[in-house]
């Protein structure tokens, strides 16, 4: 059996941010499954092939005017025309910081997910108000949700 890929793209320009996406990569990785592998990526540093090459994508973001991070919108902007049509139903995730009520944030990445055809696992994390140390336990949640549906063959 070939080993699974999850790759996590996220943009984490806080300390706050960074420790949700670790948070994501750590309950991925709790699972101890040897057939899943675990990458993590800033939106910058990922291209086109590796994302197709992807079995599960794990998205973050911080909310930024009502909408996704710059960094995340880049990455789409990049990687869409060469993806599109390539990935029908891969399995998706959404995590968002935000400091209103994320549904901007959302709304964007979906609509784009949407038309690269990804399939939705789950409603977005959205880690709303104040900075809040339970957001660390629901991100480690959502990065063992990916992993344990993908070696189970759910997703």
């Amino acid at each position: 059996m070939s080993k699974k890929t999850i790759q996590i793209i996220a943009h984490a320009p806080s300390r706050n941010m960074e420790a949700m996406c670790q948070s994501v990569v750590k309950g991925a990785q709790s699972c101890n499954l040897e057939n899943i592998k675990i990458l993590y990526s800033s939106p910058f540093d990922i291209s086109a092939k590796e994302v197709l090459r992807s079995d599960g994508i794990i998205l973050g973001t911080t909310e930024n005017f009502g909408y996704m991070n710059g960094a995340l919108k880049d990455f789409f902007e990049r990687v869409y025309y060469p993806c599109q049509g390539l990935m029908e139903g891969r399995p998706y995730m959404l995590f968002i910081r935000a400091g209103n009520d994320g549904i901007g944030a959302q709304k964007s990445v979906e609509s784009i997910a949407v038309g690269l055809r990804w399939r939705k696992i789950q409603e977005p994390l959205i880690c709303r108000g104040l900075w809040n140390l339970d957001f660390l336990i629901s991100c480690e949640e959502l990065g063992k949700t990916m992993a344990l549906g993908l070696d189970v063959g759910i997703y």
